[in-house]
């Protein structure tokens, strides 16, 4: 089976990006020959073609620059046609914009499914990916599925997990050193946050819910990790070192930016958290989970398809700062917690692989590029 897939991304930031980077890694190229069309020039599409896999660039503009976007249909259909694939798989709403365009242009629409990676809430990007002819819409998790057959046309949809790879894990020493450098007092309970800096992660929601817990007599210590990946909330970054600020917690919180490696950073905590509103997966749960770190998350979207919980992790209400704070005392203040609440985490994770997730995916291409013959 031939395949292209595009994707948007020049540098790989995020967990849709991960999902991509671990399916090129896992996939049976005995079965499946991929090549990967992206729309940004970066370092990720070396990586991918360091893996030995075709690789191509065509430059997206902005879609509001009506001549840009036709230009960029134009040169992915030429790769298509190269290419003849016997399916087209666009790696999100975005590029579904693009290579639904273009497999049109290619006379190739039959072959095409794209990856909603969010759960949909009526934004036009969705509506407008999903009016594009596809043989089906993949999804990371059911909710997302979901919400995706709630759009019009109801394109059919799949729900594939993600997985992981197993973790880097750094040695105790180097976790120390971290430590030391980050400005991180011994003896204090780390709880952390990993992800881009945007306002639906909830960088916000954890600030405020740690200086509830410190009010309340619990010596808790936040790590914030992550930037403002592709600059889409610079105002939301900024705004965070001055809540910082406001909630008295400059001597309680470290902010990191992006970090090329966040397992060293996630071996700190003692309790990672989720605080996403409608996360439609959570990749970095799992990878904490397999590091033995506990986790904590908002009981919504992808986190309740992957904590069980009280046993591989913790559910908070809502996504109110008083719920998540509730939610995180019982950790925070009990030692014993942790540990059965981390090893349940690890037996949790070892479902989620990223050969599992590669086997599944890859069979369910192999279905659909049968069905667009």
């Amino acid at each position: 089976m031939r395949i292209v897939v595009v994707m948007p991304w020049g540098e790989r930031l995020g967990g849709a990006e991960s999902m991509l980077w671990s399916l090129l890694r896992h996939i049976d190229r005995s079965r499946t020959q991929p090549h990967v069309m992206t729309l940004a020039r970066g370092p990720f599409e070396r990586e991918i073609a360091a893996l030995g896999i075709s690789t191509s660039v065509v430059p997206a503009g902005r879609l509001r620059q009506p001549r840009s976007a036709a230009g960029t249909v134009r040169a992915a259909a030429r790769v298509m046609r190269q290419e003849r694939p016997d399916l087209i798989v666009n790696w999100s709403p975005k590029t579904q914009l693009y290579g639904g365009s273009a497999a049109r242009v290619a006379g190739m629409s039959d072959r095409v499914v794209w990856w909603q990676h969010g759960i949909p809430d009526g934004h036009w990007l969705d509506r407008l990916a999903t009016t594009l002819p596809a043989r089906a819409v993949g999804c990371s998790s059911r909710v997302a599925a979901e919400a995706q057959q709630r759009l019009w046309p109801h394109r059919p949809t799949f729900v594939v997990h993600p997985g992981i790879e197993p973790p880097d894990v750094a040695s105790g020493s180097e976790v120390e050193e971290l430590r030391v450098r980050l400005g991180i007092p011994a003896g204090r309970v780390v709880v952390g946050i990993v992800g881009r800096l945007q306002p639906w992660k909830g960088q916000d929601r954890l600030l405020r819910a740690l200086a509830l817990l410190r009010s309340r007599g619990h010596d808790v210590y936040g790590l914030v990790v992550g930037g403002d990946a592709y600059g889409l909330s610079p105002e939301y970054a900024r705004g965070l070192e001055q809540l910082v600020t406001d909630l008295g917690l400059t001597d309680s919180v470290t902010m990191t930016g992006q970090v090329e490696h966040v397992s060293p950073c996630v071996q700190l905590m003692d309790v990672l958290v989720s605080a996403s509103d409608a996360e439609p997966f959570g990749i970095v749960l799992l990878e904490a989970m397999a590091l033995g770190v506990p986790v904590v998350a908002i009981a919504s979207g992808g986190p309740l398809e992957i904590i069980d919980p009280g046993r591989s992790g913790l559910l908070a209400e809502s996504i109110d700062p008083e719920a998540l704070a509730h939610t995180l005392a019982g950790p925070v203040g009990d030692p014993g917690l942790r540990e059965r609440l981390a090893e349940g985490g690890r037996r949790r994770a070892s479902h989620f692989s990223a050969t599992r997730m590669a086997g599944e995916l890859q069979d369910r291409l192999e279905e659909l590029a049968g069905q667009a013959s």
